[in-house]
């Protein structure tokens, strides 16, 4: 076995031990077993009964967060881009649990192996309710003279799906945290594994709206309302539960997809309460249960701290290409050292439009092909982007922006298969303009095997051609694009025959400097995963030491030397306080030595001149009757066959693919990317290998 496959195995062992804890966690072997042995051992003076908790909870998935960015560095190190199809190949096995099986809203696509760890999820959820009710009716305690059993069972059943939802909250961060280390050891992305934060936040409120709900009519029919606003100094705090949930039901119901789609505003501020939420959830459940969901937030927290300190810096807009179809391609300046993979976004602050709004949109550059920028491309289908395109067109010689990224795939695992389909509805072909690119470099390798590529566009309108240009960068392409295997079949839905008026051109807008900006970089430079590591041990280790020095020598002092008991949510106030201090404190010092070498390389950058293209003045070469004014154009329109006034034959052309691996990737509507997934899912060919490029389900 090799070093890297050891390394897996170890985070995949240390995992699969921190699975088993949570299964074991609601039997009566752990409680009358195992808790009294561990709180002898683990639990002292130091971190009182946190101690169990802290080792068996938060250390594992720490522990696999840390090492895996140092796993992750040295791993980026040694790739070797030009043997992607032999290093990144699937089994069949592995190709036949990623195929499609469920194709539905409001699921989504949803694929074999999902289904199997999300009903795997689901037999821990069931198995720790049946193993809680029966030790609970086992051994119930009635909490007032003349309670009923039933009511005591419905008691008992609300506490137990408080703690069923708590599990829910050891997962709900890890898909949202951008920058984690967790997500790339498993090969998945947060774009792609968003989905999974919304099925644990719906699956959660449920439980939680059943354990609130559940003691409410208890405390109705047991003539106790007055429990609803009780703050226990020596248990749970009920009023602190009231108010997180109070807070958690319009973060809930403006979720929704249709709330979501209609009122998307609303739906990203509301989402920011989830601050208080977390706040008072933790003040509920004590310090305690917090330590069990520890790692989830400890690295969200950590991410979104780091997130915020790069989108304070300005960033230098460079030039703007505007297309007549309401297509826009912003072009950032980047430092040389910042890498990324196709299909990566960039988070997009305008200030001068919202100060709030942060937009995520598809990175089209290459990072290889352009050195110095980076490019993203934006349509004009919302208020935000219709306000950008406005200023745009205005006279403004710069425009104020601020970036956060860019996210995406640890690799470029689309070059493995030897055909690669990609199917786009409108402005769904922005992802695929990177991939286009990636290909573009990777010819110019020696011995590189090129993918025959097949690219299926849908536009409504034949203005909407012109996203094809995007294809190529600003800075031109080399002529080697013309071995490249290319097809690109395009279909005009809304036009029986080309039109023939005049299209406005391709319009190209460059942007003076300003000495306030800077270059888009990693968040903590090159060495950007090895620093992260460094943040997450040295803030957790802090955080320990400092739980610790707080723990012996102020509440321990209390609880045994006084005849007073230290308030219950004082203990998780001091947890969540010095989390949030060590993060701080790690994360600012490493962040603002990480930018002072950054501006460093900046500084011998600076000088560089930018090759500035030579832009056509005419028609766009997709429209009849245009100059092809270079080879790799002409290379990419020869490649090109317009279809009007007809839909794509998405059944028939992927049927009709003879490839033995067949890459099919699909970005656009909801509709189109689940007729698409039903047809690889169908099991008529057995060589479609699917994936969905989007943020919706």
């Amino acid at each position: 076995m090799s070093s890297k496959g050891m390394v897996r195995a170890i985070f995949l062992v240390v995992f699969a031990v921190w699975l088993m804890i949570w299964v074991m966690l609601p039997t009566k072997l752990y409680k009358n077993t195992w808790t009294p042995n561990l709180e002898t051992t683990l639990n002292s003076t130091y971190f009182s009964g946190q101690g169990t908790n802290l080792l068996l909870f938060s250390f594992p998935l720490m522990f696999i967060a840390a090492f895996g960015c140092a796993y992750l560095h040295f791993q980026n190190k040694s790739t070797d881009s030009s043997n992607h199809s032999k290093r990144l190949g699937l089994d069949s096995a592995t190709a036949l649990l990623k195929r499609p099986v469920v194709v539905m809203a409001p699921l989504g696509i949803v694929s074999a192996l999902e289904i199997t760890f999300a009903a795997m999820f689901v037999a821990l959820l069931i198995w720790s309710l049946a193993n809680y009710l029966y030790l609970s009716f086992g051994n119930l305690h009635m909490h007032k003279e003349g309670e009923k059993i039933w009511e005591a069972k419905l008691r008992s059943v609300s506490l137990r799906l408080g703690y069923i939802g708590n599990i829910c909250w050891a997962f709900l961060f890890f898909p949202v945290t951008r920058g984690s280390s967790v997500l790339p050891l498993i090969g998945l992305t947060s774009e792609s594994s968003i989905k999974y934060h919304i099925w644990l936040g719906h699956l959660s409120n449920i439980l939680f709206a059943a354990h609130t709900f559940g003691f409410i009519i208890y405390w109705a029919i047991t003539n106790q309302m007055a429990e609803m606003v009780e703050w226990s100094k020596t248990w749970v705090s009920n009023v602190a539960g009231v108010i997180a949930i109070v807070i958690a039901m319009p973060m809930w119901v403006t979720s929704l997809p249709q709330f979501r789609r209609m009122k998307f505003e609303l739906f990203f501020y509301t989402h920011h309460l989830y601050l208080l939420y977390i706040f008072f959830y933790v003040l509920h459940v004590g310090d305690a249960y917090f330590c069990m969901i520890l790692p989830g937030i400890f690295l969200f927290l950590i991410d979104r701290y780091l997130r915020f300190l790069q989108s304070r810096q300005r960033t230098a807009l460079l030039s703007a290409r505007i297309l007549p179809c309401g297509l826009l391609e912003l072009n950032f300046s980047k430092t040389p050292g910042l890498y990324y993979n196709p299909t990566s976004i960039l988070f997009v602050n305008v200030p001068r439009i919202s100060k709030l709004q942060w937009h995520p949109f598809t990175v089209s550059s290459n990072c290889n092909m352009e050195t110095y920028e980076l490019s993203v491309v934006i349509k004009c289908q919302g208020s935000w982007s219709d306000k950008l395109y406005k200023e745009l067109g205005s006279s403004l010689d710069r425009l104020q922006v601020s970036t956060e990224g860019p996210y995406g795939p640890t690799s470029s695992h689309f070059l493995r298969h030897e055909c690669l389909v990609m199917v786009s509805g409108g402005s769904g072909i922005t992802p695929f303009i990177s991939i286009i690119r990636e290909i573009i470099f990777q010819i110019q390798k020696p011995n590189f095997k090129v993918p025959r590529v097949i690219m299926i566009c849908a536009f409504k309108n034949s203005a909407d051609l012109a996203m094809l240009d995007l294809l190529l960068p600003i800075s031109g392409a080399p002529p080697q694009i013309s071995q490249i295997q290319l097809q690109i079949e395009a279909y005009i839905t809304r036009e029986e025959e080309p039109m023939t008026e005049t299209h406005k051109p391709l319009q190209t807008i460059w942007f003076k400097p300003s000495p306030l900006d800077s270059p888009i970089s990693a968040t903590l430079g090159p060495n950007n995963w090895l620093w992260l590591g460094a943040i997450i041990s040295s803030s957790f280790l802090l955080f320990l030491l400092l739980l610790g020095i707080v723990t012996r020598y102020y509440i321990y002092p209390i609880d045994h030397n006084t005849e007073q008991i230290y308030h219950f949510s004082y203990r998780a106030l001091w947890d969540m306080f010095l989390v949030c201090v060590c993060i701080f404190i790690v994360s600012s010092v490493v962040f603002l030595w990480c930018k002072k070498q950054n501006a460093r390389e900046g500084n011998r950058n600076q000088n560089r001149e930018i090759a500035t293209p030579v832009t056509s003045q005419g028609v766009s070469p997709w429209f009849s009757g245009a100059e092809l004014e270079s080879l790799p154009h002409q290379s990419l329109v020869q490649a090109t066959k317009v279809h009007f006034g007809s839909r794509p034959d998405f059944k028939k052309t992927l049927l009709d693919l003879k490839e033995s691996d067949v890459g099919v990737l699909a970005c656009g509507p909801r509709k189109m990317r689940h007729d698409v997934a039903k047809i690889c899912a169908s099991g008529l060919a057995q060589n479609l290998h699917f994936e969905s490029i989007s943020f919706t389900l």
